[in-house]
């Protein structure tokens, strides 16, 4: 091969990558919404998830964007990690379906479905349409990449060095090298099992050596996954974990088959074309895998959490008082969303503190914390506040729709003040980015208006739950102008210190902005008392 021919070879590459990826985008377009819709409410038994994997997969042709799509949604708390399993299974079958279409080399009809694919682009009126078009004209290029690829290999054949290290190529460990490099490089394994179909179109890839490659391209494929798992929620590594279990389960599996059976031999005797061949044992691998892990789901769930153990925090993604299915007696109702708000202030005030303690004493060792914590608030919020909405179109008497109304709008006030626990730790991050440490006086001031806020938080809440002896509604909109005007004397001597040179105009930024915080913190947790003049558990 000279220069000529790896150019085009890279040409033709780009072109099967381009189509591929086109062809699958140009189907979601087609399909919105439906897919994604249908992998969320569908995936309550694994093997209803399977099938759901394989189809969505054999749509999108990428195994790696459907679970990277299922991690999001496990991010989310929509689905949980048994439920992903199967999808993830399905989805390394799905993949496969790129190598059957090689396998019958249409490239033929290739020109043809790119012309047709432009004119649908470029002169339809309907959206749809329009997706449609790109379909074909992604199905047009991926073909004619394919085609380019196999014309400029074609040189190989008269390689005598190519020549002898196909025929003496028959090390696994190398074969498999092989595949993970070239999958890991062109990060797709259906363009990888790809490029072993062209050369085997051309006479140039033994059956038995490609079988090992293919093994390596499937190992290589969770690359992608597994870039896509890093600084996700610990769920969404192991289903990265899964999804390179997967694999790896079957790459071993398939090279003992293949060194020690006569798989390879079997495959040639009974499926004549070297292109069809490749692809029965790349379809092999993921079926013969799927079929062996599929019944074993909750032991390979309990696995991953041997490789990423269970935190505190994982447990806190739920309602532990509500029942989303079961509806009740108002009075039980009310009880229930009392529990969860009051479960929900406590996050929000621990956040409060850790991060005003953080800022104070200059540390970020919980930084980790709070932002987890956070997280927990906002799925929480959302539950709750869907399932005030939900229990609110129901009849229900006068005083409980006004207590669900309560509920609703405290969790508004105590999301709000978690965002600004979380505005605190970002000031406090660049305090320490900066290296810039408060004066003794300013972390005083800061120290003694958090202590008002912190007291206000203890009250609202209680006033708010229903305990007795609490702050009236006049006690906290007093409170609430005592820390306004302490913030405003302590922002005044900020601007003193930062005249006498004391401190810097960077830290009377991140001051200020502190500052504020608790002083809108303030203002969240007086409309808490507010709502808390009728409370939530006197029904």
């Amino acid at each position: 091969m000279n220069l000529g021919n790896i150019i085009t070879l890279l040409g033709g590459l780009g072109a099967f990558l381009f189509g591929m990826k086109y062809m699958g985008e140009g189907l979601e377009l087609a399909a919105g919404s439906k897919m994604k819709d249908v992998l969320e409410k569908l995936t309550r038994n694994p093997v209803l998830g399977f099938l759901l994997g394989l189809i969505v997969t054999a749509c999108i042709q990428s195994s790696s964007a459907t679970t990277v799509m299922v991690m999001g949604f496990i991010n989310a708390g929509i689905m949980d990690l048994a439920q992903a399993t199967g999808v993830i299974f399905g989805a390394n079958i799905g993949t496969t379906i790129t190598s059957i279409l090689i396998a019958l080399d249409v490239s033929g009809i290739a020109p043809f479905c790119i012309a047709v694919g432009a004119v649908m682009m470029l002169y339809s009126k309907k959206k749809r349409n329009r997706h449609i078009g790109q379909v074909i004209l992604g199905f047009g290029f991926l073909f004619q990449g394919l085609h380019t690829m196999s014309g400029a290999m074609s040189p190989l054949r008269d390689s005598v060095v190519f020549q002898k290290f196909i025929m003496n190529a028959k090390n696994p460990f190398l074969g498999l090298l092989l595949g993970i490099v070239l999958c890991a490089i062109i990060q797709s394994s259906s363009a990888s099992v790809g490029i072993l179909q062209a050369l085997a179109m051309q006479g140039l890839m033994p059956l038995y050596f490609a079988g090992f490659i293919v093994c390596g391209i499937n190992v290589g494929s969770s690359t992608p996954v597994i870039l896509s798992s890093f600084g996700a929620k610990n769920n969404a590594k192991r289903a990265a974990s899964i999804f390179l279990l997967f694999n790896f389960v079957g790459a071993v599996l398939f090279m003992v088959l293949t060194i020690f059976t006569p798989l390879t031999d079997m495959i040639i005797k009974f499926v004549p074309k070297p292109a069809f061949q490749v692809s029965v044992y790349h379809i092999l691998f993921k079926v013969v895998t799927g079929l062996i892990l599929l019944p074993m789901t909750n032991l390979v769930v309990k696995l991953t959490y041997k490789i990423f153990p269970k935190q505190a925090h994982e447990s806190a993604f739920r309602l532990e008082y509500i029942d989303k299915n079961m509806v009740g007696n108002p009075s039980v109702i009310i009880v229930q969303i009392s529990k969860e708000v009051e479960r929900v202030g406590e996050l929000v005030k621990n956040n409060l503190a850790i991060a005003c303690k953080g800022l104070i004493e200059h540390d970020l060792s919980t930084a980790n914390e709070i932002r987890e914590n956070e997280e927990v608030v906002d799925y929480l919020t959302n539950e709750i506040t869907t399932y005030i909405t939900k229990v609110n179109g129901m009849r229900l008497p006068v005083g409980a729709a006004g207590k669900l109304s309560n509920a609703f709008k405290a969790m508004n006030e105590l999301e709000q003040i978690g965002d600004h626990a979380v505005k605190i730790l970002l000031q406090n991050e660049k305090c320490v980015d900066l290296k810039q440490i408060y004066s003794p006086e300013a972390v005083e001031e800061f120290r003694s208006i958090y202590e008002q806020d912190d007291l206000l938080f203890s009250e609202s809440m209680k006033k708010l739950l229903g305990g007795e002896n609490t702050i009236t509604e006049e006690q906290a909109r007093e409170t609430q102008l005592v820390i306004s005007e302490m913030s405003a004397e302590a922002q005044s001597n900020h601007m003193d210190r930062l005249r006498d040179g004391k401190c810097s105009f960077d830290q009377g930024l991140t001051f200020v902005e502190s500052l504020n915080s608790l002083s809108r913190i303030a203002n969240h947790l007086t409309c808490i008392a507010e709502v808390g003049e009728e409370g939530l558990n006197d029904y």
